[in-house]
């Protein structure tokens, strides 16, 4: 079986062929400037609704690629109380979701702090508060000392993808990892970023949690090259788009002899295709900033408020006055009430579909595509 990429001399002295991602780096810098600019324009309100929006896709997509599915609104709730955003219809959020928002949070809005053992381990204690993953009791806020193999396959007839680090290696390879992440400058924060990535996921320190808190790394060192804790795009929501060729990258460079272009490449397409998104969201944004602008003199209790906002970010199904009466936890005569008042002031229409229930949406000039 071909060597992994550990088991060579010096094997973080990593190569790569600069004239291969030299042309990707440089689109993927000038798009970073560009959303940031595209951003700056919004204003406050709007920035601010766009950062929520990225760190709340962030964090249930990290989850979702390790097959866990999060309540959005949960996640969304706890990181607008987090970072002091008044968003309307805040809900109480469980304690593991507050966990994992929490080390995201610690890695964005702190991304200027030294990583530190400590540091780490209280993120992994914080993805596992319970000291369980699923149904398994695993080692929490420290380094794994048991072998970790990642297989696939029914039983006595897996396959194994990677074996990691043997665990008596694992600290002085952390302690290497850190060093080089607080105090090597010489690279760019994006290229190091798409380094720390691979490096931590080759190195596998914990017993579980390795994936979301690679990710997290990841997020910290982009907001180090943009010079602040704003986000506007999610490399995880793009990681989970792009899962099948994320895994296949990674399966393949774990046996190079410490030639990572091939990775390199990948991640920064994968930056850029995350870019890209954000770039087609921020007309969103902006269609809903003016929306507010237009109607800041309209009347609009804050049941409206709250569903509207909704409708510009991420609605679930058809508008039907049940569904307005559940989100709103009111009756159905006070949801039709809402709605037709928002229907008469030209903010809801009718959907033009039949059918026994009646839907509406935003009036064209506003609706979300």
């Amino acid at each position: 079986m071909a060597k992994y990429i550990y088991e060579y001399k010096n094997w973080t002295d990593f190569t790569w062929r600069e004239s291969e991602i030299n042309s990707i780096f440089g689109d993927v810098r000038l798009r970073q400037g560009k959303i940031i600019g595209q951003m700056n324009a919004l204003g406050f309100s709007a920035k601010e609704d766009a950062t929520l929006n990225a760190l709340t896709l962030d964090v249930v997509k990290s989850s979702e690629i390790e097959g866990e599915l999060l309540n959005y609104d949960q996640v969304r709730s706890s990181i607008a109380r987090r970072l002091g955003i008044n968003s309307a219809g805040l809900i109480k959020s469980s304690r593991h979701i507050e966990g994992i928002v929490e080390m995201m949070l610690d890695a964005t809005q702190r991304f200027d702090s030294p990583l530190t053992e400590k540091r780490l381990f209280g993120w992994h204690a914080a993805l596992f508060p319970t000291g369980f993953s699923g149904p398994y009791t695993i080692e929490v806020g420290c380094y794994r000392t048991g072998e970790m193999q990642i297989v696939s396959g029914a039983m006595g007839k897996e396959k194994v993808h990677y074996e990691a680090v043997k665990p008596k290696f694992v600290k002085a390879e952390m302690k290497k990892f850190i060093t080089w992440f607080n105090k090597d400058n010489s690279l760019d924060p994006v290229l190091k970023a798409a380094i720390a990535h691979f490096w931590f996921i080759i190195i596998h320190p914990f017993d579980d949690g390795n994936g979301r808190i690679a990710r997290a790394i990841t997020d910290m060192l982009l907001a180090r090259a943009e010079g602040s804790g704003e986000r506007f795009y999610s490399m995880s929501n793009q990681i989970l788009e792009e899962r099948k060729m994320y895994y296949a990258v990674l399966q393949k460079v774990q046996h190079s002899s410490k030639d990572i272009t091939e990775w390199l490449n990948w991640f920064l397409h994968c930056l850029k295709n995350a870019m890209l998104t954000t770039e087609k969201t921020s007309q969103q944004i902006l269609k809903k900033a003016e929306f507010w602008k237009h109607h800041e003199k309209t009347s609009i209790n804050e049941r409206q408020r709250k569903t509207l906002n909704m409708l510009f970010n991420k609605f679930e199904g058809k508008l039907q006055s049940s569904k307005w009466a559940k989100i709103n936890k009111t009756s159905s005569d006070t949801a039709l009430r809402d709605i037709k008042d928002l229907v008469e002031k030209r903010i809801l229409q009718q959907t033009k579909e039949g059918g026994r229930s009646v839907n509406y949406e935003l009036v064209k000039k506003w609706k979300v595509d």
